[in-house]
């Protein structure tokens, strides 16, 4: 059976226990068999183990083999500069990633409490790591409960639970035995580790310490939780294999054609010296091609980028804890969010009152009471009782207001305030506590006149049971049957409006204060979203990414906030969804965009069947009881402010001022960044495509090589790099948030940009071996080695300028002006300077360079124009027929 249905002498007998408590002997005993209330984690990834993956890439892969093969053919200078781009790529992924581990280390520090306990019948205060099933707790307000337990006995006795269940309303706990097949929120004879006391004491019998407790379970949940690659690194592996694969093909073409017509073949009689000495040539030619076509730069220029982007977002007030999330983001599809202080303030508000046959709204949002009312005096009445009948109180900390009590209670102060109801002149005498049974509270005050009157509040039922007259207008006379059915028809509107309803009462006496109430009036609070919230939710709407709420809260609360901030959709609450089949539950997910009552396992297995579906999913959430899910989704965001540890410790993202709004900012700065990540690839695969093209054909050609190996790699690594890599601080396209999600499917290089840029690459081989032709035609009379240098700086330095044509290509294809990035000006400017340098100062003897006439230079432009010209027409072409 469930501890919460049994009795208080079942529960006691379960667990060989009394109200006495433990014996320390038995104590101790227990401890050695259940061991410390700590959470044990299964298993975690050391520093090396997430410095090694970094290296888990295919282009990483083939980039060490040519590492390899350049050290083998003494080309250490190729060999050094490949290296300390992979090593630089993966300590900054290293860095950016180190603490992305510490979800159990958060949840540690939720346990790190002392507790009182009752042993061998006396009070004693140990450690809450000690703690053992059994052990007989006592608990008041203020504390955080140390271990999970049932409730003995408990006197107004509150405990705020928002963190496990996300109910946003304090659970008022009682010792009664419950009925069967509760949710975890509605057992209320039950406490939980890591929640905290608000009201009230309690004596609790210890059920679960560890990782049996709930908030064990979750730990346990997360340990197992399997951490996917995101889409970013999908794609990018899946790029990298199919350039390494094509790679491999070429390279191995060119080197049998090569040594085939250099007869290498027939040395195999020879010693193998000789052989290999003979195929040295091809072999480097072959590295080489294979270092032109793998774009070396992709890895960094992806990290910086991203790194960048964290640098960006962190303006917008998200902070970034793994660098290929950024990207994710931006391709969301589903973003499931938690209600209670996600969408919500988390900060219970005053709505509306009735008094005096009068409904009127109370503006204002939180612990703020900027916002007056403009009362009658009679009207005050109402909001008297309110505070006085109250110990909440609100103190201003770091410049906001603080609650400290019951949060219900501190909307009731702010209520007052904005009626301008002052406490002052009243003292209060007794007390009569809230209790399950009741449903109600009662004080007795006495003011400085010295009259005595009792306040009540409570249930409107409950209240208004013991109401025989109403004050109306400043008299008071008996309450009719009438009025009665205008009062609860009222209470009904409030209700239906997700209001939580409370009634105020009193009376000009202390004796039997409960009974003969004269009823006053009526106030209606809920919790309520952010200002921005609605806006932030049609944006989403607008991007075509789908909004789903998924919270601990009653349904129709759940209902009545989607309604409020624009989620549309089916509701339906957590146990619910459990009962139905997966197939049903896979329909539900179709249609339901509101997830009430939801517990730990309800949201994991929403956010596993919403990514089976095909979507990527975004998670928000700030309480303990979002972690797993926070962690399974494809991208988990956490609350800065209100957010526990544990739920940014499993997070990707930390949003620092808990607005859902920044999210939608932070879409399009992801959105952003994975256009400017396509433009690059974009370049980079033209760019390399078109040398691997020139090398090729020059050879099947039996023309001389047109580039050094020293060229490709000057080519990839500073005039390639430099511009791509600004590509990165690319502003956004103009319609960026008005294009649905990409297809979580979609290559990076799809069916469209392959078109680009083979056609590209084609044009700018067929111009590069057009203008190395005219030069071998024009320099032939020169001495053998002027020739070769002469002829090889034409070709080298035709790509390095169509490389620069082909960049504004591809920038005019989003819509973005030739000026509008500064650094990429920059960087264009700087790459044909470095490569005048190379060309006209002393370093051409590094590069086996010659220098250029305004001849030659004239030749290169014009096959530039020719390649702008016809591109720009079949982009029109293709632009027509689509």
């Amino acid at each position: 059976m469930e501890l919460y249905t049994l009795s208080k002498k079942e529960i006691l007998a379960q667990f060989q226990s009394s109200e006495e408590g433990l014996a320390q002997a038995e104590a101790k005993k227990r401890l050695e068999t259940y061991g410390l209330n700590v959470l044990d984690p299964k298993k975690r990834l050391s520093p090396w183990r997430i410095f090694f993956d970094q290296f888990r890439s295919f282009i990483i892969y083939i980039l060490l083999f040519a590492v390899g093969v350049s050290l083998l053919s003494r080309e250490y200078v190729d060999a050094f500069i490949i290296l300390a781009i992979l090593l630089f790529n993966s300590l900054f992924g290293f860095l950016q990633e180190y603490n992305a581990e510490k979800a159990i280390d958060a949840l540690k520090k939720l346990t790190a409490l002392r507790a009182t306990v009752i042993r061998g019948g006396k009070r004693r205060v140990v450690d809450a790591h000690t703690l053992v099933p059994g052990d007989v707790l006592l608990l008041e307000e203020g504390k955080k409960v140390p271990a999970d337990g049932r409730i003995l006995e408990c006197a107004a006795f509150k405990v705020n639970e928002a963190s496990l269940t996300g109910e946003s309303i304090p659970s008022t706990k009682t010792a009664d035995a419950l009925g069967e097949d509760l949710a975890l929120a509605d057992r209320k004879n039950l406490v939980f580790s890591g929640t905290n006391v608000i009201a009230g004491t309690a004596k609790i019998l210890v059920t679960a310490t560890g990782m049996g407790t709930e908030i064990g379970k979750i730990a346990d949940m997360l340990s197992e939780v399997i951490e996917e690659r995101t889409p970013l690194q999908k794609k990018l592996e899946t790029l990298g294999k199919r350039i390494g694969i094509g790679t491999l093909a070429v390279c191995l073409v060119i080197f049998i054609v090569g040594a085939w017509k250099d007869r290498i073949f027939e040395l195999q009689g020879e010693s193998a010296l000789a052989f290999v000495l003979a195929a040295k040539h091809w072999l480097l030619v072959s590295v080489s091609l294979a270092v032109a076509a793998v774009p070396e730069g992709l890895p960094a220029i992806v990290t910086v980028s991203l790194a960048i982007g964290v640098k960006k977002m962190l303006k917008k007030n998200a902070l970034i804890r793994s660098l290929p999330s950024i990207e994710t983001l931006g391709s969301a599809t589903v973003i499931c969010t938690d209600k209670t202080g996600t969408l919500t303030r988390n900060e219970m508000t005053v709505r509306l009152a009735y008094t005096n046959r009068k409904t009127f709204p109370v503006e204002g949002e939180g612990y703020s009471a900027k916002e007056k009312l403009v009362l009658d005096h009679q009207d005050q009445l109402l909001f008297l009782i309110g505070a006085l009948c109250n110990n909440a109180s609100i103190r201003t900390k770091n410049g906001k207001p603080d609650i400290i009590g019951d949060p219900t209670e501190a909307a009731l102060l702010v209520s007052a305030a904005k009626a301008s109801v002052s406490e002052k002149g009243w003292k209060r005498i007794s007390e009569i506590p809230f209790d399950s049974a009741r449903k109600m509270m009662s004080t007795t005050h006495r003011d400085s006149a010295g009259k005595t009157l009792t306040f009540a509040k409570g249930a409107p039922e409950e209240v208004l049971r013991r109401c025989t007259r109403i004050a109306e207008k400043g008299k008071v006379r008996r309450l009719r049957y009438t009025d009665k059915r205008a009062i609860l028809k009222r209470n009904e509107e409030f209700c239906g409006r997700a209001l939580r309803v409370l009634a105020f009462a009193y009376k000009e006496s202390d004796r039997e204060p409960e009974s003969e109430l004269i009823f006053v009036g009526l106030q209606g609070m809920l919790d309520p979203p952010h200002k921005e919230v609605e806006g932030a939710v049609s944006k989403c709407h607008q991007a075509g990414i789908r909004v789903i709420m998924i919270t601990g809260d009653h349904l129709h609360t759940a209902k009545a906030i989607a309604a409020e901030i624009g989620i549309r959709g089916d509701a339906v609450t957590g146990q619910e969804f459990e009962r139905m089949k997966e197939s049903a539950q896979m329909r539900t997910l179709e249609k339901a965009n509101i997830f009430a009552r939801a517990e730990p396992r309800h949201k994991m297995r929403i956010v596993e069947l919403l990514k089976r579906q095909g979507h990527i999913v975004a998670m928000t959430g700030d309480g303990v009881n979002d972690a797993p899910a926070l962690k399974r989704a494809d991208l988990g965001i956490s609350m800065g402010l209100t957010g526990t540890d544990v739920a940014k410790e499993s997070s990707d993202m930390v949003l620092q001022d808990d607005n859902f709004t920044s999210i939608v900012n932070v879409v399009e700065e992801g959105r952003g960044i994975y256009a400017n990540i396509t433009k690059f690839v974009n370049y980079l695969l033209s760019c390399n495509l078109g040398e691997v093209l020139v090398i090729l054909f020059a050879i099947l050609l039996g023309w001389p090589l047109p580039m050094t190996a020293v060229m490709l790699l000057w080519l990839n690594l500073v005039t390639d790099g430099l511009p791509a890599l600004a590509l990165s601080v690319d502003p956004s396209p103009p319609d960026v948030m008005k294009r649905p999600p990409r297809k979580p499917d979609e290559s990076i290089l799809n069916r469209s940009m392959a078109i680009s840029v083979m056609t590209v690459s084609a044009l700018i081989a067929a111009a590069v071996l057009a203008v190395f032709w005219w030069g071998m035609q024009t320099y032939q009379g020169l001495e053998h080695q002027a020739y070769l240098d002469k002829i090889e700086t034409l070709a080298f330095t035709a790509l390095v300028v169509m490389e620069i044509v082909r960049l504004q290509i591809i920038r005019s294809e989003y819509r973005i002006g030739m000026l509008s990035n500064r650094w990429l000006v920059f960087a264009v400017l700087v790459s044909l300077g470095l490569q005048l340098a190379v060309i006209y100062t002393p370093l051409g003897r590094f590069f086996g360079t010659a220098a250029l006439s305004l001849l030659d230079w004239g030749v290169i432009l014009t096959a530039c124009l020719a390649v702008l010209v016809l591109n720009a027409a079949g982009f029109a072409l293709r632009k027509a027929r689509a």
